[in-house]
Protein backbone atom coordinates (compact mmCIF):
# COMPACT_ATOMS: atom_id res chain seq x y z
CA UNK A 1 0.00 0.00 0.00
CA UNK A 2 0.90 3.43 -1.14
CA UNK A 3 0.49 6.04 1.77
CA UNK A 4 0.62 10.06 1.20
CA UNK A 5 1.43 11.44 4.38
CA UNK A 6 0.16 15.04 4.81
CA UNK A 7 1.91 17.71 6.71
CA UNK A 8 5.20 16.14 8.14
CA UNK A 9 6.76 17.39 10.52
CA UNK A 10 10.41 15.93 11.23
CA UNK A 11 9.26 14.79 14.34
CA UNK A 12 6.17 12.80 12.61
CA UNK A 13 9.15 11.15 10.33
CA UNK A 14 10.85 10.40 12.45
CA UNK A 15 8.08 8.38 14.96
CA UNK A 16 6.31 6.74 11.62
CA UNK A 17 10.16 5.93 10.07
CA UNK A 18 11.01 3.88 13.22
CA UNK A 19 7.89 2.21 13.46
CA UNK A 20 6.84 1.46 9.81
CA UNK A 21 9.55 -1.65 10.04
CA UNK A 22 6.87 -3.67 11.64
CA UNK A 23 4.38 -2.57 8.69
CA UNK A 24 6.28 -4.03 5.47
CA UNK A 25 3.43 -3.80 3.23
CA UNK A 26 2.90 0.00 3.75
CA UNK A 27 5.04 2.37 1.49
CA UNK A 28 4.89 6.00 3.15
CA UNK A 29 6.03 9.45 1.26
CA UNK A 30 6.05 12.52 3.44
CA UNK A 31 5.28 16.03 2.46
CA UNK A 32 5.00 19.01 4.29
CA UNK A 33 1.93 20.56 2.48
CA UNK A 34 -1.49 19.79 3.83
CA UNK A 35 -4.77 18.00 2.96
CA UNK A 36 -6.90 20.47 1.53
CA UNK A 37 -8.46 20.49 -1.89
CA UNK A 38 -5.87 22.22 -4.09
CA UNK A 39 -3.47 19.88 -2.81
CA UNK A 40 -5.67 16.45 -3.05
CA UNK A 41 -4.38 16.37 -6.56
CA UNK A 42 -0.60 15.20 -4.87
CA UNK A 43 -2.98 11.80 -4.05
CA UNK A 44 -2.45 10.38 -7.06
CA UNK A 45 -0.88 6.81 -7.32
CA UNK A 46 -1.54 6.55 -4.05
CA UNK A 47 -3.68 4.49 -1.86
CA UNK A 48 -4.62 6.06 1.31
CA UNK A 49 -3.51 9.33 2.57
CA UNK A 50 -3.12 10.22 6.45
CA UNK A 51 -4.12 13.97 7.73
CA UNK A 52 -4.03 15.71 11.09
CA UNK A 53 -6.69 17.01 12.82
CA UNK A 54 -5.94 20.52 11.02
CA UNK A 55 -6.37 19.02 7.80
CA UNK A 56 -9.33 20.31 5.75
CA UNK A 57 -11.40 16.71 4.76
CA UNK A 58 -14.66 18.69 3.51
CA UNK A 59 -16.62 17.19 0.78
CA UNK A 60 -14.50 18.99 -1.86
CA UNK A 61 -11.71 17.18 -0.62
CA UNK A 62 -13.14 13.92 -0.60
CA UNK A 63 -14.15 13.70 -3.94
CA UNK A 64 -10.84 15.25 -4.93
CA UNK A 65 -9.20 12.35 -2.93
CA UNK A 66 -11.65 9.73 -4.36
CA UNK A 67 -11.23 10.34 -7.94
CA UNK A 68 -7.54 9.29 -7.59
CA UNK A 69 -8.12 6.22 -6.48
CA UNK A 70 -8.27 6.55 -2.71
CA UNK A 71 -10.19 4.16 -0.54
CA UNK A 72 -9.00 5.05 2.99
CA UNK A 73 -8.49 8.43 4.83
CA UNK A 74 -6.17 7.94 8.23
CA UNK A 75 -5.70 10.58 10.65
CA UNK A 76 -3.05 10.45 13.26
CA UNK A 77 -5.22 12.52 15.82
CA UNK A 78 -8.00 11.72 17.69
CA UNK A 79 -10.54 14.75 16.54
CA UNK A 80 -12.18 14.30 13.03
CA UNK A 81 -14.95 17.06 13.08
CA UNK A 82 -12.74 18.13 10.38
CA UNK A 83 -13.89 15.39 8.42
CA UNK A 84 -17.33 15.72 6.01
CA UNK A 85 -18.21 11.90 7.37
CA UNK A 86 -21.42 12.01 5.14
CA UNK A 87 -19.60 12.67 2.42
CA UNK A 88 -16.80 10.03 3.06
CA UNK A 89 -19.47 7.29 3.16
CA UNK A 90 -20.59 8.75 -0.43
CA UNK A 91 -17.12 8.15 -1.82
CA UNK A 92 -16.82 4.91 -0.07
CA UNK A 93 -13.73 6.31 2.15
CA UNK A 94 -13.21 4.58 4.94
CA UNK A 95 -12.07 6.89 7.78
CA UNK A 96 -9.19 5.39 10.76
CA UNK A 97 -8.35 7.26 13.49
CA UNK A 98 -6.50 7.27 16.91
CA UNK A 99 -8.56 7.82 19.72
CA UNK A 100 -6.01 7.51 22.45
CA UNK A 101 -2.19 7.41 22.37
CA UNK A 102 -1.28 8.83 25.32
CA UNK A 103 -4.00 10.22 27.42
CA UNK A 104 -1.46 11.13 30.04
CA UNK A 105 0.81 13.12 28.35
CA UNK A 106 -2.07 15.84 27.50
CA UNK A 107 -3.25 15.44 30.69
CA UNK A 108 0.49 16.05 32.76
CA UNK A 109 0.53 19.48 30.08
CA UNK A 110 -2.68 20.95 30.84
CA UNK A 111 -1.90 20.48 35.36
CA UNK A 112 1.38 22.00 33.97
CA UNK A 113 -0.27 24.89 32.22
CA UNK A 114 -3.00 24.86 35.48
CA UNK A 115 0.32 24.93 37.65
CA UNK A 116 2.25 27.55 35.40
CA UNK A 117 -0.46 30.46 35.82
CA UNK A 118 -1.09 29.94 39.66
CA UNK A 119 2.41 30.26 40.54
CA UNK A 120 3.04 32.92 37.66
CA UNK A 121 6.53 31.21 36.75
CA UNK A 122 6.20 32.63 33.15
CA UNK A 123 6.79 36.34 35.05
CA UNK A 124 8.99 34.04 37.89
CA UNK A 125 11.20 32.98 35.38
CA UNK A 126 11.73 36.35 33.54
CA UNK A 127 11.92 38.39 36.66
CA UNK A 128 14.81 36.47 37.69
CA UNK A 129 16.19 36.74 34.47
CA UNK A 130 16.54 40.81 34.99
CA UNK A 131 17.90 40.11 38.44
CA UNK A 132 14.83 40.72 40.16
CA UNK A 133 14.18 38.66 42.75
CA UNK A 134 11.40 40.11 44.32
CA UNK A 135 7.79 38.34 44.83
CA UNK A 136 5.29 41.62 43.77
CA UNK A 137 2.88 40.34 41.70
CA UNK A 138 3.83 36.32 42.19
CA UNK A 139 1.02 34.98 44.83
CA UNK A 140 -0.81 32.19 43.98
CA UNK A 141 -2.81 29.63 45.78
CA UNK A 142 -2.75 26.05 47.07
CA UNK A 143 -4.32 23.44 45.23
CA UNK A 144 -4.61 21.31 48.06
CA UNK A 145 -7.74 20.73 49.46
CA UNK A 146 -9.06 22.57 46.08
CA UNK A 147 -11.71 21.74 43.60
CA UNK A 148 -10.81 20.61 40.31
CA UNK A 149 -13.74 21.02 37.95
CA UNK A 150 -13.08 18.52 35.09
CA UNK A 151 -15.58 19.00 31.79
CA UNK A 152 -15.21 15.47 29.57
CA UNK A 153 -14.04 12.21 31.51
CA UNK A 154 -12.99 10.39 28.75
CA UNK A 155 -9.39 8.77 28.87
CA UNK A 156 -7.60 12.50 29.13
CA UNK A 157 -10.24 13.69 31.42
CA UNK A 158 -9.83 10.41 33.52
CA UNK A 159 -6.12 10.99 32.98
CA UNK A 160 -6.17 14.62 34.68
CA UNK A 161 -8.70 13.70 37.34
CA UNK A 162 -6.19 11.57 38.76
CA UNK A 163 -3.47 13.92 38.42
CA UNK A 164 -6.12 16.30 40.59
CA UNK A 165 -6.86 13.85 42.93
CA UNK A 166 -3.06 13.42 43.02
CA UNK A 167 -2.73 17.10 44.21
CA UNK A 168 -4.97 16.41 47.07
CA UNK A 169 -7.88 18.38 45.32
CA UNK A 170 -11.62 17.57 45.58
CA UNK A 171 -12.45 16.19 42.13
CA UNK A 172 -15.90 17.32 40.53
CA UNK A 173 -16.68 16.95 37.01
CA UNK A 174 -19.49 16.80 33.95
CA UNK A 175 -20.45 14.49 30.91
CA UNK A 176 -23.01 13.63 29.04
CA UNK A 177 -21.94 9.70 29.88
CA UNK A 178 -19.77 9.41 33.45
CA UNK A 179 -16.84 7.47 33.50
CA UNK A 180 -17.48 4.13 36.35
CA UNK A 181 -13.50 3.91 36.53
CA UNK A 182 -13.27 6.95 38.30
CA UNK A 183 -16.65 6.66 40.73
CA UNK A 184 -14.54 6.34 43.78
CA UNK A 185 -13.23 10.10 44.00
CA UNK A 186 -14.95 11.78 41.17
CA UNK A 187 -18.16 13.26 41.87
CA UNK A 188 -20.26 14.06 38.40
CA UNK A 189 -22.53 16.81 38.96
CA UNK A 190 -24.62 19.56 36.59
CA UNK A 191 -22.38 21.97 34.61
CA UNK A 192 -23.81 24.92 35.84
CA UNK A 193 -22.60 24.10 39.47
CA UNK A 194 -19.57 22.81 38.39
CA UNK A 195 -18.79 26.12 36.80
CA UNK A 196 -19.73 27.57 40.06
CA UNK A 197 -17.83 25.94 42.37
CA UNK A 198 -14.65 24.91 40.84
CA UNK A 199 -11.44 26.57 41.51
CA UNK A 200 -9.34 24.85 38.32
CA UNK A 201 -11.82 24.13 35.26
CA UNK A 202 -9.90 21.98 32.73
CA UNK A 203 -11.48 21.07 29.56
CA UNK A 204 -11.26 17.22 27.79
CA UNK A 205 -14.20 16.88 25.27
CA UNK A 206 -14.55 16.61 21.80
CA UNK A 207 -15.82 19.43 19.54
CA UNK A 208 -19.20 18.70 18.38
CA UNK A 209 -21.95 21.14 18.10
CA UNK A 210 -22.89 20.44 21.04
CA UNK A 211 -19.92 21.47 22.68
CA UNK A 212 -18.76 24.25 20.34
CA UNK A 213 -18.31 27.60 22.35
CA UNK A 214 -19.37 25.55 25.42
CA UNK A 215 -17.09 28.52 27.81
CA UNK A 216 -18.77 31.67 26.49
CA UNK A 217 -19.99 34.93 28.20
CA UNK A 218 -22.84 33.27 29.70
CA UNK A 219 -20.86 30.26 31.12
CA UNK A 220 -17.60 32.37 32.15
CA UNK A 221 -20.23 34.89 34.41
CA UNK A 222 -21.09 31.59 36.20
CA UNK A 223 -17.81 31.11 36.94
CA UNK A 224 -15.83 32.19 40.38
CA UNK A 225 -13.87 34.90 40.18
CA UNK A 226 -10.46 33.91 40.41
CA UNK A 227 -11.08 30.96 38.46
CA UNK A 228 -8.33 29.26 36.47
CA UNK A 229 -9.17 28.01 33.16
CA UNK A 230 -7.42 25.24 31.18
CA UNK A 231 -8.04 24.24 27.38
CA UNK A 232 -5.85 21.28 25.59
CA UNK A 233 -8.63 20.04 24.24
CA UNK A 234 -10.27 21.89 20.91
CA UNK A 235 -9.91 25.41 20.50
CA UNK A 236 -13.30 26.28 19.53
CA UNK A 237 -14.53 25.00 22.82
CA UNK A 238 -13.98 28.57 23.93
CA UNK A 239 -15.64 31.53 22.43
CA UNK A 240 -12.23 33.79 22.34
CA UNK A 241 -14.20 37.02 22.16
CA UNK A 242 -15.89 36.53 25.24
CA UNK A 243 -12.93 34.84 26.95
CA UNK A 244 -10.31 38.01 25.82
CA UNK A 245 -14.36 39.72 28.09
CA UNK A 246 -14.14 37.91 31.19
CA UNK A 247 -10.15 38.31 31.62
CA UNK A 248 -11.07 42.80 31.00
CA UNK A 249 -13.58 41.66 33.86
CA UNK A 250 -11.10 40.06 35.99
CA UNK A 251 -12.68 37.22 36.36
CA UNK A 252 -9.77 34.72 36.16
CA UNK A 253 -6.96 33.84 38.05
CA UNK A 254 -5.20 32.63 34.96
CA UNK A 255 -5.62 30.86 31.36
CA UNK A 256 -3.74 28.30 29.96
CA UNK A 257 -4.38 27.16 26.06
CA UNK A 258 -2.62 24.71 24.61
CA UNK A 259 -5.07 25.23 21.75
CA UNK A 260 -7.33 28.23 19.95
CA UNK A 261 -9.72 28.61 17.47
CA UNK A 262 -7.35 30.27 14.91
CA UNK A 263 -5.39 27.33 15.25
CA UNK A 264 -4.30 25.46 11.61
CA UNK A 265 -1.45 23.43 12.41
CA UNK A 266 0.57 26.70 14.23
CA UNK A 267 -1.49 29.65 13.93
CA UNK A 268 1.41 31.93 13.79
CA UNK A 269 2.24 29.73 10.61
CA UNK A 270 2.37 31.67 7.10
CA UNK A 271 0.92 34.43 8.99
CA UNK A 272 1.97 38.19 8.55
CA UNK A 273 2.42 40.49 10.87
CA UNK A 274 -0.74 42.63 9.95
CA UNK A 275 -2.60 39.73 10.58
CA UNK A 276 -1.61 38.43 13.60
CA UNK A 277 -1.70 42.12 15.20
CA UNK A 278 -5.27 41.81 14.97
CA UNK A 279 -5.81 38.36 15.43
CA UNK A 280 -7.48 36.85 18.69
CA UNK A 281 -4.54 34.85 19.54
CA UNK A 282 -2.63 37.70 19.62
CA UNK A 283 -4.54 39.97 21.80
CA UNK A 284 -4.85 37.07 24.82
CA UNK A 285 -1.01 37.06 24.26
CA UNK A 286 -0.92 40.85 25.69
CA UNK A 287 -2.76 39.74 28.79
CA UNK A 288 0.12 38.39 31.79
CA UNK A 289 -1.96 36.20 33.30
CA UNK A 290 -2.63 33.99 29.64
CA UNK A 291 -0.14 31.31 28.97
CA UNK A 292 -0.47 29.75 25.45
CA UNK A 293 2.02 26.97 24.10
CA UNK A 294 1.63 25.96 20.59
CA UNK A 295 -0.62 22.47 20.69
CA UNK A 296 2.21 20.32 22.49
CA UNK A 297 0.37 18.49 24.81
CA UNK A 298 0.74 15.28 23.01
CA UNK A 299 4.47 16.03 22.30
CA UNK A 300 6.71 13.16 23.99
CA UNK A 301 8.09 10.27 22.58
CA UNK A 302 5.71 7.83 24.31
CA UNK A 303 2.85 9.49 22.68
CA UNK A 304 4.24 9.56 19.15
CA UNK A 305 5.56 6.10 19.11
CA UNK A 306 1.85 5.65 19.69
CA UNK A 307 0.29 7.64 17.25
CA UNK A 308 2.90 6.01 14.51
CA UNK A 309 1.91 2.62 15.76
CA UNK A 310 -2.14 2.62 16.29
CA UNK A 311 -2.19 4.52 12.36
CA UNK A 312 -0.13 1.91 10.57
CA UNK A 313 -2.07 -0.82 12.83
CA UNK A 314 -5.24 0.90 11.37
CA UNK A 315 -3.54 0.97 7.53
CA UNK A 316 -2.49 -2.91 8.09
CA UNK A 317 -6.47 -3.39 9.33
CA UNK A 318 -7.75 -2.10 6.07
CA UNK A 319 -5.35 -3.84 3.96
CA UNK A 320 -6.43 -7.23 5.71
CA UNK A 321 -10.23 -5.85 5.40
CA UNK A 322 -10.80 -6.64 9.38
CA UNK A 323 -13.10 -3.79 11.38
CA UNK A 324 -11.75 -1.68 13.79
CA UNK A 325 -12.67 -0.23 17.12
CA UNK A 326 -10.83 3.28 15.36
CA UNK A 327 -12.95 3.62 12.53
CA UNK A 328 -15.01 6.66 12.34
CA UNK A 329 -18.30 6.63 11.10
Amino acid sequence: MKLLFYDAKNYDVESFTATQREFPDVEIEYIKSDLEPRTAALAEGFDAVCAFVSSDAGRLTLRLLSERGIRLLLLRCAGFNNVDLEAAAEYDIRVMRVPGYSPEAVAEHAIALALSCNRKLYKAYNKVRENDFSLNGLMGFNFYEKTAGIIGTGKIGAAMCRICRGFGMRVIAYDVVPNDTLAEFVEYIPLEKLLSDSDVISLHCPLTDDTYHLVQLDTIRQMKDGVILVNTSRGALVKTEDLIEGIRMHKFAGVGLDVYEEEAGNVFEDRSDEILEHSTTARLLSFPNVMITSHQGFFTREALSAIASTTLQNCADFLQGRESGNDVK
